[in-house]
């Protein structure tokens, strides 16, 4: 054997190359154990001379039986390992078998206490060995026997496993491969062969490029030399690949180990497969349909949040992408945009439509999935015949085609559909590389872009009633500038998030400047709590009660009892007929019939610079006296008006020339970012500067306190008192004697002459004549007669009496009662009101050259009979 050269090629050791198919030329002779069967059955040997003596014996005997060579040389077998009972039988067969016969059986054996190897083996074991006994013929032709033993319990062992591989390896439902060293595939399986082709034989030799794409056969077939390499096992690695004559995409799940010779030599790999493309499609179909609920669920919790159409729309895409699609775009109906109250779109579809929203995760490229480009904001239709406009028309989503060469590869066309009405499209797209869309994502969308849809409808219904809601508050507002007799005034309403474009509820906020008799001016500031249209229709309710109120000329603590009662029943059912009940029950009214409301009604007089305070629950007046810093006036508040209950108490305060005063509502001093102390703070110390102009001063403070993040509403009234001269007041006090009528024409007469206002003496002779007269004949105490100059004339005549004047229409026989009446014809106003000791009855006329016309003196008095 020494002289016979091993192969240059191959290296001394267990060849890779090994095959069962190999040629004898090709055998490999080796010196070191070659790890085959013979090394996992353990063959024994020995050979019986013509006496019938072992005359040789084997090292796998001595390990097989535990029998060392000298001592069994020179031994008869069948006296030292058979059994006493069967020695007569044995010698018989060994007689036999040195008489030329071949013999094969079973037999038992006795094993020595002490083996081969020096190991204790259990007293008395016995062994059960197959033998095979082949005669042979020593030199001299003398008759011997060649034995082979193999112990009965690795034969059995073997038949075992061989039947165990067999039913695994060929009744498996899983394709089964033995992958040899050279990653050729030795033995398939028939579950293997069902799915690739041909029989189990056919695949001996094949490797994994003769399976799989040529990327994924690279990939396996360095998994395959890593494990044959370092021996760790994988599982599931999944694989995919091509069933035979099928272009349908399969998934396998295969697990790998490296497999050993019984002297624990790699000879190959174990591969075992199994299909799970259903399983995957399923995981993947389940993975979409948790992605859908988690999107669906995102877009319930981010969608609709702001009631701002492009605001919602533009909430629609961050949720879609990129989650969903590479590319989305929003486009709603312009007439809905602009507020038309038509139908937004017509029904082929072709109404004008604006990008509202945009929105991409590959690339910032304008998405045109219809071949047009549409810039963000742009107003444009789609083609009568496009897929978007049969979209629109028929309300149902449809696929727009890609463009050959582009980035999209598949589209949606979704219309916008909420209670039945179409109010835009939005588009979704996926690009190149990405799924195209399939029929659960078609659902999905249409789903998405309902939610969003109703959104919008809700944004679109809420926004015109926001609308309509302002235009009625601000209709209830004063109008242009209000002016006042002695006062400046300046003025300021915001509404909620005005500056921010966010649209808000309306609130019920609300100021007014209304003049009242003798140069007097009732200033007033409310805020009705709560919001939304009802908080703003209570509010012109409240606002229309204090201007009828005034004109009353009731004191200020009595307008808001009034208001009081009023406000106690605009919530309930019966409205200003609930409040009369109310007011009659206070203490059983229900708060939450009513509208609770806050407000300051002050009583300014040009003449004597007072002013008259009272407070219901709302934040207190801020003066600002010349050269000095801004206080909050001590007025009482009281309880907001609704309450009921309480009365309320008024303050009077001189204000000096040039002093500036200042109302408000919450919303000027009150934010969720501060408290209110503080808001109420920067406000006065926002008023350092008296004397800058108004209308500078009010933006101070706005600026200042940062009001353009304002949430409430913000109502800003400021007057700067600017007091009649002493030299545009006339004031007499006259007797309570016939006399004092013409004393009275006199000095009427005396002081229009000293205003330059001739063309007003005849009138004004006539009217205070009457109202002396009156006086006289109906009052009580002295009398007084005052004469006001301003932007009109008022003169006012005052007397103890607490009867107010009644105009009654004469009869032509009358002799008397036409003094009433001729007031009413030469005067622009005229009216009476109570004084904390008496009456005053009054009359108001427009200087010379303003656009008002009097009525001749002389032709009034002939109308009157």
């Amino acid at each position: 054997m020494s002289e016979i050269p091993a192969r240059a090629s191959e290296p001394e050791g267990p060849s890779d190359g090994a095959s069962d198919d190999a040629p004898f030329a090709d055998a490999v002779w080796q010196s070191s154990p070659p790890g085959s069967i013979y090394d996992y059955v353990k063959v024994a040997s020995f050979s019986i001379g013509p006496d019938g003596l072992v005359d040789q014996w084997s090292l796998r005997a001595e390990q097989l039986l535990g029998i060392r060579a000298e001592r069994a040389v020179g031994t008869d077998p069948i006296e030292a390992f058979i059994d006493p009972d069967l020695r007569e039988r044995g010698q018989r067969k060994m007689a036999e078998i040195l008489d030329g016969r071949e013999w094969t059986g079973v037999v038992p054996f006795r094993v020595p206490d002490d083996d081969a190897d020096g190991e204790r083996r259990r007293r008395g074991q016995r062994g059960l060995a197959e033998v095979y006994v082949m005669p042979t013929r020593t030199e001299d032709g003398e008759k011997a026997a060649v034995c082979i033993v193999v112990d009965v319990r690795v034969l059995r062992s073997i038949e075992t496993d061989l039947a165990a591989s067999q039913a695994i390896f060929g009744q498996s439902p899983f394709g089964f491969l033995l992958i040899d060293r050279d990653l050729r595939v030795r033995r398939a399986n028939e579950r293997f062969a069902s799915v690739f082709g041909g029989t189990p034989d056919d695949h001996r030799g094949k490797g994994v490029h003769d399976y799989l794409p040529r990327v994924e056969a690279d990939r396996v077939s360095a998994t395959l030399r890593r494990v044959l390499e370092t021996g760790d096992s994988i599982t599931d690695m999944h694989v995919t690949g091509f069933a035979p004559n099928s272009d349908e995409r399969r998934h396998w799940s295969v697990n790998l180990y490296r497999v050993h010779s019984g002297s624990g030599r790699p000879i190959g790999i174990s591969w075992l497969g199994t299909d799970i493309t259903a399983r995957r499609e399923a995981a993947r179909e389940a993975a979409s349909a948790r992605r859908n609920l988690a999107l669906l669920n995102e877009a319930g919790a981010r969608i609709g949040n702001s009631l701002d159409l492009e605001t919602t729309a533009r909430e629609l895409l961050d949720v879609v992408v990129p989650g969903f699609c590479d590319l989305a775009t929003v486009d709603l109906y312009q007439g809905l945009l602009v507020g038309d109250e038509t139908p937004p779109g017509l029904a082929d579809g072709s109404a004008e439509l604006r990008r509202v929203a945009f929105s991409s995760a590959v690339s910032d490229v304008p998405f045109h999935g219809t071949g047009e480009r549409v810039r963000l904001g742009a107003v444009h239709h789609y083609p009568f015949n496009s897929p978007c406009a049969d979209a629109l028309r028929t309300g149902r989503p449809r696929a727009v085609p890609a463009e050959d060469g582009g980035l999209v590869q598949s589209t949606l066309a979704v219309p916008m559909v909420a209670h039945d009405t179409v109010v835009g499209l939005a588009q979704f797209a996926r690009a190149k590389g990405s799924e195209p869309f399939g029929d659960r994502d078609r659902d999905l969308a249409v789903e998405l872009a309902a939610r969003a849809a109703v959104c919008i409808d809700n944004a679109r219904l809420y926004r015109r009633e926001h609308e309509r809601a302002l235009i009625l508050q601000r209709s209830l507002l004063p109008p242009g500038d209000p002016e006042a007799s002695g006062l400046d005034i300046a003025c300021r309403y915001l509404p909620g998030n005005a500056a921010t474009g966010r649209p808000s509820e309306v609130g019920g906020d609300w100021f007014d400047v209304i003049e009242l008799p003798g140069h007097r001016t009732a200033l007033v500031v409310g805020d009705v709590m709560g919001r939304g249209l009802r908080a703003a229709v209570a509010m012109g309710e409240l606002r229309t009660a204090v201007r009828t109120l005034a004109g009353l000329d009731l004191e200020p603590a009595e307008v808001l009892a009034q208001l009081d009662e009023i406000a106690r029943g605009l919530g309930a059912p019966g409205g200003v007929q609930q409040a009369t009940r109310a007011a009659r029950r206070p203490r059983e009214a229900d708060l939450s019939e009513v509208y609770l409301a806050t407000c300051v009604y002050a009583v300014y007089d040009a003449v004597t610079r007072r002013c008259t305070f009272a407070n219901a629950g709302h934040l207190p007046p801020v003066l600002v006296e010349p050269g000095e810093s801004a206080l909050m006036l001590d007025v009482p508040p009281g309880l907001p008006l609704g309450v009921g209950g309480e009365p309320f108490e008024e303050v009077e305060v001189e204000l000096p020339e040039g002093a500036l005063l200042a109302l408000y509502t919450d919303g000027l001093v009150e934010s969720r970012d501060h408290p209110l102390d503080e808001g109420l703070q920067s406000f006065v110390g926002a008023l350092t500067d008296s004397t800058r102009p108004l209308e500078d001063v009010c933006d101070q403070v706005l600026d200042t306190l940062d009001s353009h993040h304002a949430e409430d509403d913000i109502a800003l009234l400021m007057a700067r008192v600017q007091g009649l001269p002493s030299e545009s007041v006339g004031d007499w006090t006259l007797p309570r004697e016939p006399r004092s009528v013409g004393r009275a024409r006199e000095l009427a007469r005396d002081q229009l002459l000293d205003w330059d206002l001739e063309p007003l003496v005849d009138t004004t002779e006539l009217l205070v004549s009457e109202l002396v007269t009156n006086a006289l004949r109906y009052g009580e105490g002295e009398i007084r007669l005052r004469l006001l100059l301003d932007r009109t004339l008022v003169c006012e005549v005052w007397d103890s009496g607490l009867i107010q004047p009644r105009r009654r229409r004469a009869r032509d026989t009358d002799e008397g009662g036409r003094g009433l009446q001729l007031v009413g014809l030469l005067s622009a106003a005229w009216g009476s009101r109570r004084t904390p000791r008496g009456k005053t009855v009054w009359f108001e006329l427009p200087l010379p050259g303003a656009d008002t016309q009097l009525a001749d003196p002389a032709e009034a008095l002939l109308s009157l009979f």
